[in-house]
């Protein structure tokens, strides 16, 4: 037994919690994972991994209960996004979002804003979160979709591009700037807009490098008309409600990356044990043990501290922006660096598709740009021990 294998066993979990995550893992073993490669091969939508999912609730262990939810610990929930993950990255992140998109409606909305959009989540609808524009990446206080009143409603003009799910959610958490508001930071605004809205179009799939089967589009606004009553908060309020979103979001991205570093490890290790080069297995190369051993100990740091901030959040902390900074830095990262030095270890055989060594290295690298590129989260860690 490793010391990983000795974290693992250690790691606790309730019994209704290990319920849980047995029936995950089942699901990720004998549905997602073998679905995974034709999925990423066609780029078509993983209906299937999905339909799995729904079928045992799970989108309802973070809806509250009386909004048809089964609501259990966010470090529950970011175990189960790294066991998806693991088994199919695009499958992760398309159940991410689900909890990205709608997570501030939960903490955020009104009572009558809940009980009539939640839900729909819960029975397994999709969410999405529509923050970034052509012209606002990781400055949103640059966004230009102009949010105007109308008696009760709100027009909706703009456009938003790289949104994950923008095409297949029932409801998109969109974020915009109050037209009566001449302030970057102060306009911004957070609306609801729901499936089907007259004058909203998703545009076609991103033909990406990883993630191929998870949608990824751009959404025009024309006029769209929504009920001002899907405004979440007051005018203005939008800039304080995105960056909780997104403190609570980023270690969701840590999990995900987590999963991808958990697979391209185990793939890497299983082959290195069986691969004969000079008349040894690989993996007693003195060089590929030090390798292996930097990224093993990198992996259980990633695990301690992912769960670690999970466990914040659920004690409910009221400060952990830049905690959730350093798990979403450091998982990716090593998913990165781990699936790279997967796809070395099994040589040539890493860049072809017969091995899912070269999927992991596609997958891997998303996780380093959103949710803040790993420039930025370097630069809030940074900046947080100046003395002012």
């Amino acid at each position: 037994m490793t010391f990983l294998d000795r974290y693992a066993a250690r790691r606790t979990w309730d019994e209704q919690e290990q319920m849980v995550l047995d029936q995950v893992q089942k699901v990720a073993d004998e549905v997602i994972a073998p679905a995974a490669a034709g999925y990423d091969a066609s780029g078509e939508f993983p209906d299937a991994s999905m339909d799995a999912l729904n079928a045992l609730g799970l989108n309802a262990i973070f809806v509250p209960e009386a909004y048809g939810g089964a609501p259990m610990s966010y470090r529950l929930y970011l175990e189960c996004v790294s066991i998806i993950s693991e088994a199919c990255a695009s499958t992760g992140i398309i159940y991410a979002t689900n909890f990205h998109g709608m997570k501030p409606l939960i903490d955020f909305g009104s009572e009558e804003q809940k009980e009539r959009l939640l839900p729909a989540i819960a029975e397994g609808g999709m969410g999405s979160l529509a923050i970034t524009e052509p012209s606002a990446g990781s400055d949103a206080t640059g966004m230009k979709t102009r949010f105007t009143p109308d008696g009760d409603d709100i027009l909706v003009d703009g456009e938003k591009i790289f949104i994950s799910n923008g095409d297949v959610a029932e409801r998109i958490l969109l974020f915009g700037k109050w037209s009566e508001i001449d302030d970057a930071k102060g306009a911004i605004s957070a609306l609801v807009v729901e499936k089907a809205t007259p004058g909203f179009t998703p545009g076609p799939k991103e033909n990406k490098m990883g993630h191929r089967a998870a949608s990824t589009v751009s959404l025009s606004f024309d006029k769209a008309r929504v009920p001002r009553a899907n405004l979440l908060g007051a005018p203005g309020e939008g800039l304080s409600i995105l960056l909780a979103s997104l403190n609570k979001s980023r270690p969701s991205i840590a999990a995900h990356a987590r999963g991808i570093a958990r697979a391209a490890f185990k793939d890497m290790i299983g082959y290195t044990n069986e691969r004969v080069q000079s008349g040894r297995c690989i993996i007693d190369f003195q060089a590929n043990q030090f390798l292996v051993a930097d990224l093993a100990s990198e992996l259980a740091l990633v695990e301690s501290w992912t769960d670690y901030v999970g466990t914040l959040i659920d004690d409910g902390a009221s400060e952990f922006g830049q905690e959730a900074s350093v798990a979403k830095l450091r998982a990716s990262d090593l998913a990165m660096r781990m699936s790279t030095e997967a796809v070395q270890m099994f040589g040539g055989y890493g860049y072809i598709s017969d091995y899912r060594a070269e999927r992991l290295m596609r997958d891997a690298k998303i996780t380093q740009i959103w949710e803040g590129t790993n420039q930025v989260h370097r630069q809030l860690i940074g900046r947080s021990f100046a003395q002012k």
